[in-house]
């Protein structure tokens, strides 16, 4: 009735399906915008009140934190926007990129909580207000768990649900709706666990060597079915976390260490991306060459110069397959990374073609070839290259040694500059005593193992000077031991300019001494720490050095020269710390006489023996690209003697006080390929890469010449234009 009083009666339209499904969208989008809006102030709470069981106030770490949060905060409000283009960006592609930022933030946090059982750390933090540290690690580590936690669950929630809540969505959110393209970050993530855990790493101390041949195929695959932009992001987020979860041990390393690497690679990758895939765009059908070339070539540039860092490269994964890896004696490491890397993007390139092939853009019996032929190519030289290396092992095990020299190894199982020096001094008498019981020609101590400046305090007064004291009973001991004995120390030396102005440069060094107390030689470490032991740009960017210096770091001056201690019965160099991870340094050693290298580290710091193995792999391939015995002098692991085939002869145990008696069998004088041209292979490999950009550019200019031609009007264009012309003037 009173529809009738007041007009005509109208039958109302029943909503379609279609209206019904977006409001249903509209709803699940209102609610996942309310949902982190409140997060975002459960998390602005935590900002404001923790952190907890810490002192009271805020670190840059903390409003870092801070701006994550806001971001989320403006993530919430455009999860609700009018326009589709907006609103499925927010659901589909900015969680993606928050939650990696998510995880970046967190294992930096994390990670760095290991810090917080450092005693020097804690005093560290106590003296400046620059760093907040709880009482110890697993307070600091609920901390990052309690302010990340929530963001890294809620950015994957809204990453799978969507994409499984939403299929028919996937097509105009990602371009596509194939598994790959669907979870492209999921395999991105994949791949950087596959190549950590391939390596040493905290799921096994030996890694899973095996791994390797896969373990950068879901990136590859990734790769091949997204596009430019986004395969640049994926490929950044791998290099990055990647680097964070197998090198998790840096957060002890200093208070700088962790977040520099994590800067610097996220650069090194971006760049390396950018290039690789923009070529990669233009040569699709070549990409399983361009991946493993351009892969070597970026592994090479980035153990050079001031921020060379060439740590867990994917070839020192094989350090058990010594067939293979006799390879590098040629190619150095380079080689076997490219070997592995290869057999991975064949791979990838085997499954893009069966895909295209079950999609009908592939058929016919050439195509079947060219999907088969590179992975059959790659298996067969990983198989032809392990053969020849057996060849080789079995001939070099023939050749007799020209003699054989005994040194006594110490690890002492102390950070020497974190513990108390005359307490240090003393286990290293007690464990060389035990050792001379052996006789061994040469006595070898790890790096800085004796603390005190022996050329700043020898012949100071030693009742006036504690630490002239503690070098005057080193020199004696030294002296009565009767016996070759090289340390690592602390030196420096003094220069005065034309203006009579005296400069001082300090040095991490190895010194030698002879059986008579006489010191021989010094070496003076040439690539040193970037930003923890050595930053050249201290005039250029000087907020950078004052920053560095803020943060407790000591810096040295790199040496110039690769010394070759010289005794009767053998040479050798002592490449110290990392030094024995750069291929090129070491090889500089040995070609310039050294016929054993001996590596002087101090791995206690990390209190951890995956970084101790992690050490020890990459300075295995030294011995094998050279052919000389390495022997490794720790403060706490892994101390051992690797012959030149890459064998482990012995080792010590981790992490206690202990000495290791190796024979030392002198190979005869013989220079290997890799010895005599250095670096050919990865520079090989970069000039391949440049004939691969120069083809894409020629192309590029070729395709712009056609499209030129195409748009300019021909004469028989021209002359019909004209006519028409004529005859519509005429009517």
């Amino acid at each position: 009735m009173n529809a009738r009083k007041n007009g005509p009666l109208v039958k109302r339209k029943s909503p379609s399906k279609e209206q019904e499904i977006d409001e249903g969208k509209l709803r699940q989008r209102r609610t996942l915008s309310f949902v982190v809006l409140a997060v975002v102030l459960l998390e602005l709470l935590n900002f404001m009140v923790g952190p907890f069981g810490m002192p009271k106030g805020k670190t840059p770490s903390d409003f870092l934190f801070l701006l994550l949060v806001v971001v989320h905060a403006g993530w919430a409000f455009v999860i609700r926007a009018q326009a589709e283009k907006s609103y499925l960006r927010a659901l589909y592609r900015s969680p993606e990129t928050l939650l990696v930022v998510s995880l970046v933030f967190f294992l930096l946090a994390y990670l760095f909580a290991s810090t917080a059982d450092m005693s020097y750390a804690q005093r560290f933090a106590l003296t400046n207000g620059n760093l907040h540290l709880a009482p110890d690690s697993t307070i600091q580590r609920l901390n990052a768990a309690s302010q990340y936690g929530p963001l890294i669950l809620l950015d994957g929630f809204v990453v799978a649900y969507f994409r499984i809540a939403w299929k028919e969505w996937n097509e105009r959110a990602l371009g596509g709706s194939d598994p790959i393209r669907v979870w492209a970050l999921p395999l991105t993530l994949l791949s950087g666990i596959l190549y950590t855990i391939a390596l040493p790493s905290f799921v096994s101390l030996a890694g899973y060597s095996p791994l390797a041949y896969v373990c950068l195929v879901p990136l590859l695959l990734v790769l091949y079915r997204v596009g430019f932009r986004r395969g640049v992001f994926y490929g950044v987020s791998f290099g990055v976390l990647q680097t964070m979860i197998a090198n998790f041990w840096l957060g002890t390393f200093s208070l700088v260490s962790l977040q520099f690497v994590t800067i610097v690679y996220f650069v090194e990758y971006t760049l390396f991306m950018l290039l690789l895939l923009g070529v990669f765009r233009r040569l699709r059908s070549f990409g399983y060459l361009l991946f493993p070339i351009a892969w070597v070539g970026f592994d090479y540039l980035r153990s050079i110069g001031f921020l060379g860092f060439p740590w867990a490269m994917l070839g020192t994964s094989q350090y058990g397959f010594l067939s293979l890896i006799q390879m590098a004696s040629v190619t150095g490491v380079w080689g076997v990374t490219f070997v592995v890397t290869l057999v991975n993007s064949t791979l990838a390139h085997l499954a893009v073609r069966f895909y295209e092939r079950r999609a009908g853009a592939l058929t016919g019996r050439r195509a079947t070839i060219e999907t088969l032929l590179p992975f059959g190519a790659a298996v067969i030289a990983v198989l032809l290259l392990a053969w020849v290396g057996s060849a080789t092992i079995a001939s070099l095990s023939r050749q007799p040694a020209e003699r054989t020299v005994r040194v006594a190894l110490i690890q002492q199982d102390t950070d020497p500059h974190k513990n108390d020096y005359a307490k240090t001094f003393e286990t290293l008498k007690e464990l060389t005593n035990k050792a001379l019981a052996n006789k061994p020609y040469l006595v070898v101590w790890s790096e800085t193992a004796f603390v005190p400046n022996i050329r700043r305090w020898w012949g100071m007064d030693p009742s006036e000077y504690p630490l002239a004291k503690l070098v005057d009973e080193f020199k004696q001991y030294q002296e009565g031991i009767h016996t070759w004995l090289v340390t690592g120390n602390d030196d420096y030396t003094l220069s005065t300019d034309q203006f009579g102005n005296e400069t001082r440069r300090d040095y991490n060094a190895a010194v030698l001494f002879a059986p008579d107390g006489e010191r021989m030689e010094t070496y003076h470490k040439i690539h040193l720490v970037p930003f923890t032991e050595y930053f050249p740009y201290k005039k250029q960017l000087p907020w950078l050095y004052h920053l560095l210096t803020s943060f407790d770091v000591y810096l040295f001056d790199p040496g110039t020269r690769h010394v070759v201690f010289q005794t009767p019965q053998i040479t050798f160099s002592t490449p110290i710390c990392f030094e024995d991870s750069f291929p090129n340094d070491v090889r500089q050693f040995v070609a310039r006489g050294a016929q054993v290298i001996m590596n002087l580290s101090n791995d206690y710091w990390s209190l951890s023996k995956v970084e101790g193995m992690q050490h020890y792999v990459n300075g295995l391939f030294r011995a094998v690209e050279n052919r000389r015995p390495l022997l490794r002098a720790t403060a706490s692991g892994l101390t051992a003697y690797v012959d030149p085939e890459g064998r482990l002869i012995e080792s010590a145990p981790y992490y206690k006080p202990a000495y290791l008696i190796a024979d030392v069998a002198i190979p005869r004088e013989h220079l290997s390929f890799y010895t005599r041209f250095g670096d050919w292979f990865p520079q090989l490999m970069l000039l391949a890469f440049a004939g691969f950009i120069v083809t894409v550019l020629l192309r590029e200019r070729a395709d712009r010449r056609a499209g030129a031609e195409s748009s300019r009007p021909t004469v028989a264009t021209y002359t019909a234009h004209r006519g028409s012309r004529t005859r519509k003037r005429r009517s």
